[in-house]
């Protein structure tokens, strides 16, 4: 009887240690996420990126010499395990499939400036490539695209491709799209509510939408 009651409180201090590591990499993370100036590392030239989604697994392979600046920028947010529980907030048929607001608000803010120059466009946005969206100049932050259609009109708009998915585009192709268009254009997801609000205003108001549960860098590229 004592032995049993020594390994139930053994098997709990145990657990409770594992916790307690786990709540410090998470802080760790955290705190690597709230300083974007800090996130610098080169890329490898070409490098695999895996996002296991509540519809299942794609691959982005991204090649940086098509886009220096953003292929680095993608690296580092995905090995910093930004991605983990975003959403894919506006996915229009036939157009684009867009993520990359945090779903912790106060990882939004400190993202909301820490803009990356401008890429020359070297690859045509066709279904399947990936780019970063961008709201004029200069101004690319976290938030990506994957074009479902080929979209050649978007290449003389600057937005530079730099990568493409390389698996699971079925996975992709059947992410809900119910929603619609963002506001105010449309009825779907406001981003400044997103990025103010995080996934706590995605799940009472858009519970459909299909999220990120984790995004990894392939272990042959970190």
């Amino acid at each position: 009887m004592r032995i049993s009651v020594f390994i139930l409180i053994l098997g709990s201090v145990i657990a409770v240690l594992g916790l307690a590591r786990c709540s410090s990499r998470a802080r760790e993370v955290n705190t690597i996420l709230l300083h974007p100036a800090e996130l610098r590392a080169e890329s490898p030239a070409v490098y695999d990126a895996s996002f296991q989604t509540t519809k299942g697994v794609f691959v982005v392979q991204v090649t940086r010499a098509w886009a220096p600046h953003g292929a680095d920028r993608f690296y580092n947010l995905v090995r910093e395990h930004f991605y983990d529980g975003a959403s894919f907030f506006r996915v229009l048929p036939g157009f684009v499939v867009q993520f990359g607001i945090s779903p912790n608000p106060r990882i939004s803010r400190a993202w909301v400036n820490a803009t990356i120059p401008d890429d020359p466009v070297t690859k045509s946005n066709l279904r399947g490539y990936i780019t970063f969206a961008t709201g004029g100049p200069n101004t690319r932050t976290t938030q990506v695209f994957i074009n479902l259609h080929d979209n050649a009109a978007l290449d003389s708009q600057g937005f530079s491709a730099f990568g493409q998915v390389v698996q699971g585009m079925n996975v992709v192709d059947s992410l809900y799209s119910g929603y619609g268009e963002g506001a105010p254009q449309g009825n779907g997801p406001d981003q400044s509510m997103i990025q103010r609000d995080g996934n706590a205003y995605l799940e009472r108001d858009f519970p459909m939408l299909d999220r990120i549960v984790t995004a990894r860098i392939s272990p042959a590229h970190q």
